[in-house]
């Protein structure tokens, strides 16, 4: 089973995580979620709040981001989705994926509960 990982490079705590992942012999697929030809899709980050254990996206959102993106406080799931899906910045990385299971790489060594 192919492990992903949605990935910014641009972000230190993503480049630790994937830097832990190959120390610990995980050669994951990256997937470059910032990049407009990477970018998830809404279908892609509902199925992803599934895989999170069927949380709310404001469990994976950056709120240091959602304020300065214009994105309300008592704004809905839908909203928050709509949002993610056109500004990737809005994600919070790194995160994980494993067949039906994703996690939220904070602190990087949760990225190791899929291994």
């Amino acid at each position: 089973m192919t492990y992903t990982l949605l990935h910014n490079p641009g972000c230190s705590t993503s480049r630790k995580g994937l830097e832990l992942l190959h120390e610990s012999g995980i050669q994951p697929r990256v997937r470059k979620y910032m990049t407009v030809s990477e970018q998830l899709s809404l279908e892609e980050l509902v199925d992803l709040a599934a895989k999170l254990g069927g949380v709310s996206p404001r469990n994976f959102l950056r709120q240091k981001s959602a304020a300065d993106a214009g994105l309300s406080e008592t704004a809905s799931d839908a909203e928050v989705f709509a949002a993610m899906a056109e500004n990737p910045k809005l994600i919070q990385r790194p995160i994980g994926i494993k067949g039906k299971k994703a996690v939220l790489g904070r602190p990087a060594e949760r990225l190791l509960d899929l291994s």
